[in-house]
């Protein structure tokens, strides 16, 4: 059986979330801070009137921040009827994969990365992590 992952890279890796969860993708927003948030908050942002918690998958990961000067893209998931924005390094294809392809994530993965990865798809152009997008954004 195929299905649609909307893609996106993270420190050089791909990613995908199933395309039914995806609201949107575009350019990272003026975000404004949320006082005590845990780490990996990166604040709310105003899309066309309607407040939308942020949420920074590199520190949520582990990974180290991004480069100075670099401007995330967002990718907006919906988690139980809500929009959460995603920030990521850029934003990929929609692409269809078989279950076929899919496996249980790589040993080699931090543990950080074990938490939010439901799998991985093996493609010709390499690996790409499934993201658990309930764990990716939970506090």
């Amino acid at each position: 059986m195929s299905r649609q992952l909307a893609t996106f890279v993270l420190d050089g890796a791909r990613y995908g979330v199933d395309v039914v969860r995806v609201q949107e993708a575009l350019r990272s927003h003026t975000r404004t801070p949320v006082p005590l948030a845990p780490a990996g908050i990166s604040g709310l942002v105003n899309l066309r009137g309607e407040v939308v918690l942020s949420i920074d998958l590199r520190v949520r990961m582990g990974l180290p921040p991004l480069a100075a000067g670099a401007e995330p893209m967002m990718v907006v998931v919906q988690v139980d009827g809500e929009p959460i924005s995603l920030l990521v390094d850029e934003v990929g294809d929609v692409i269809d994969v078989e279950e076929t392809q899919f496996e249980a994530p790589p040993d080699t993965l931090a543990a950080e990365l074990r938490e939010v990865i439901l799998g991985a798809y093996k493609l010709d152009g390499g690996l790409l992590l499934a993201l658990d997008v309930e764990r990716a954004t939970a506090a």
